[in-house]
């Protein structure tokens, strides 16, 4: 392994560095480094899970689609991050239960399951890195089962485009892919962004949303 690897590795996963001085040796052995492009998908619904992917850059999304056709954004996975789900299904020996595709290029470090395994009774560290992953990921989906199931979707679209909003005031982003963002259709959202839009607080144009009206975006979201 290289000394640039190396030192990429080591910011993006502190903590297992810092906390098991053998950590590195241990990737050596038993880890490959893969580049993946943008839009590709790397786990299908019922796919047996033969690696756990750490993400040094990039992103990815985690997502649920219905028999409608309808998706859900479960969670993404940043640079630092792995996946829940990957993880729990080398350790329990199941199928990947969704869908994960690159949203941009990525490079991954890919943990064989047997090492997986492994690391959990040989590394504290590496136990520790999974338990966190695990309650960060368990709050994450609780987060958007209690946003479908309680919260007004006219208040989960203003507060996405606020989330969305940056120095230059637009969520670059579709009707469409807002749509599968909160787990709705098209046309729901759709509507919610014409009716916002009559009231001033927002304009469409192709392919981004600019907010022009911040503060009644936050009153439509606090709903």
């Amino acid at each position: 392994m290289n000394a640039e690897l190396e030192q990429r590795l080591r910011g993006a996963f502190p903590h297992l560095f810092a906390d098991d001085t053998l950590f590195m040796q241990r990737i050596s052995q038993g880890a490959v480094v893969k580049s993946l492009p943008a839009g590709q998908y790397v786990c299908h619904e019922g796919d047996n899970c033969g690696y756990l992917p750490l993400l040094i850059s990039g992103r990815a999304r985690v997502h649920k689609v219905a028999e409608s056709g309808r998706e859900i954004t479960l969670y993404r996975i940043e640079p630092g991050e792995s996946c829940v789900l990957t993880a729990s299904c080398i350790m329990s020996d199941i199928p990947f239960p969704a869908l994960a595709i690159t949203e941009t290029e990525v490079e991954a470090l890919l943990v064989p399951a047997a090492a997986v395994r492994g690391w959990m009774a040989e590394s504290p560290a590496w136990r520790n890195y999974v338990f966190r992953l695990v309650a960060h990921r368990l709050a994450d989906v609780i987060a958007v089962v209690e946003e479908v199931a309680f919260r007004r979707m006219d208040a989960r679209v203003a507060a996405r485009l606020l989330d969305m909003g940056g120095a230059d005031a637009a969520a670059h982003i579709t009707h469409q892919e807002l749509a599968v963002e909160l787990g709705s259709s098209r046309e729901v959202v759709s509507r919610i962004l014409r009716d916002l839009e009559n009231e001033g607080m927002i304009r469409r144009q192709r392919g981004e949303i600019m907010l022009l009206d911040a503060a009644g975006l936050r009153r439509v979201a606090a709903a």
